[in-house]
């Protein structure tokens, strides 16, 4: 059963922009904290970004601060991740995870987060 799914991946060039969409047929995105995680070849997965319940909180990871930038549109149950100026070492598989709707906060810690999406993969050339 799949609860989340990732788009708008794809290969960019140095500097570039891309906007990746999370989105769920089984929940409403709105009411869990939702986080944003990548992991490049041979990397563990690492936090990007995360907002919390009603966007009261949103963090971000220091290494895309200024560059990425998550929403969210409710009436289309879809989450966003806005990622500009882009740079090589962003490559990566990027997924979206959902916390439980218990939890209001948003946080880094991979292990917090219960439902996971099948990523999409954003290739920055160099």
């Amino acid at each position: 059963q799949v609860h989340l799914v990732e788009s708008g991946g794809g290969l960019v060039q140095t500097g570039g922009s891309l906007i990746l969409s999370c989105a769920s047929s089984e929940f409403t995105l709105d009411s869990r904290p939702i986080g944003w995680f990548r992991q490049a070849p041979g990397k563990e997965r690492e936090t990007v970004g995360c907002i919390s319940i009603n966007d009261v909180t949103t963090l971000y990871a220091d290494s895309v601060k200024g560059r990425f930038t998550i929403s969210r549109n409710n009436a289309r149950n879809t989450l966003y991740l806005h990622m500009n100026n882009l740079k090589p070492e962003d490559t990566g598989v990027y997924y979206c995870a959902a916390r439980p709707p218990s939890r209001f906060a948003c946080v880094e810690s991979l292990t917090e987060y219960e439902f996971w999406g099948q990523g999409t993969q954003v290739i920055v050339s160099s």
